[in-house]
């Protein structure tokens, strides 16, 4: 059996390949409702053979969600139409994972093919927050709404909305919850010093910046069972210059295994327009970080990032970069991709494929 291909037993999950679907926001729910295209989606993944679906980033309340399309977990009608959607994955041998996500200054845009600008708050657009009042982009030509400095009472209201998501999570069939912390939505925004300037508790040093992420961990690790696996989103590294290092992000990662987090997702990038990881070969070095956190903070790792060929997969795991591989685009073009990784690696695809497909291919 290829290391691409072994088990992975973490808790009382167990993920049948060490293949994972990355979040992808779909920009398709309606009041952050899942339908059908959803179904679709991420359905295909779990047909394909990957071992973990995680869904796109779901919005904690209505002014979490990045546009106005965007996923959201912050009512039972939400959760009720998640249901259908895990059992199917299930079903066909995957794990389900959500993502709950507040989207602080980056919310309230429009949809990427209606351009990402901001929306007016006039009901299509809603007010938006942060550590700070500093726009994402305050140079940039698209108009970028100055974010509401927040309050300690704004940071515990959205400490609450992150638990009832998590309850509501299990109460939707998943069996991973991650806590999105990346690409500048609001956890990054705190822990990040390009936008965090507090003078606070929640400000300063970098034990302090880490305090909301830390927090939330906490109170979500009270309802989020024992048994099941627990996941935090970083961007682990910022990719400029006065932004968080991998080293940074590796005693957030040791902070968040004292509290119970059993997978660190390596991501990068997202604080600000110039900290992109799509620059160059930031994306691909994300796999290095990620083998960086997973030797410093001696925890499971999930890599991403130009991750395209199951050789190269393979090697990740095999040589102990990360415990798991997370495909995003590629699972866009392909959602068979793990069928074919199989394949090309000489393993028995027919073990986890549906025997509607195995039987004829």
């Amino acid at each position: 059996m290829t290391a691409l291909f072994t088990p992975l037993e973490v808790k009382d999950v167990t993920f049948r390949n060490r293949v994972g679907v990355a979040p992808m926001c779909q920009y398709s729910s309606v009041d952050g409702v899942a339908n059908d295209w959803h179904m679709v989606h991420l359905g295909s993944k779990a047909v394909g053979g990957a071992g973990l679906i995680i869904a796109e980033a779901t919005g904690v309340s209505p002014e979490g969600r990045i546009t106005p399309a965007c996923a959201g977990i912050w009512n039972d009608d939400q959760v009720e139409a998640l249901i259908p959607i895990n059992k199917f994955i299930h079903k066909h041998g995957s794990v389900a994972g959500i993502q709950i996500a507040h989207s602080g200054r980056k919310g309230s845009s429009a949809t990427p093919w209606d351009g990402g600008a901001h929306l007016e708050d006039n009901g299509q657009g809603w007010p938006v927050q942060g550590p700070a009042g500093i726009p994402f982009d305050p140079d940039g030509q698209r108009l970028w709404k100055t974010p509401k400095a927040m309050t300690l009472d704004d940071i515990k209201t959205v400490q609450e909305q992150f638990v009832e998501a998590a309850k509501r999570s299990l109460a939707a069939g998943y069996k991973l919850l991650e806590i999105h912390g990346a690409h500048g939505y609001l956890l990054h925004s705190f822990f990040t010093p390009l936008d965090n300037d507090r003078n606070d508790n929640y400000g300063g040093s970098l034990r302090n910046r880490a305090r909301m992420m830390l927090e939330i961990v906490e109170a979500v690790s009270k309802v989020w069972p024992e048994n099941l696996p627990l996941a935090v989103r970083l961007s682990a590294h910022d990719w400029i210059d006065g932004g968080l290092t991998e080293e940074d992000n590796a005693q957030m990662a040791i902070w968040l295994k004292e509290r119970g987090v059993d997978f660190v997702d390596c991501s990068g990038g997202g604080a600000t327009p110039a900290a992109r990881s799509s620059v160059g070969t930031r994306t691909a070095d994300q796999v290095g970080v990620a083998a960086h956190i997973r030797k410093a903070a001696d925890i499971k790792t999930m890599a991403v990032g130009y991750i395209t060929e199951p050789e190269q997969a393979n090697r990740i795991i095999e040589t102990g970069m990360a415990d798991m591989v997370l495909l995003a685009r590629q699972m866009l073009r392909d959602p068979f991709w793990t069928m074919h990784a199989a394949q090309k690696l000489g393993v028995d695809h027919k073990a986890f494929i549906p025997k509607a497909i195995g039987t004829f291919v």
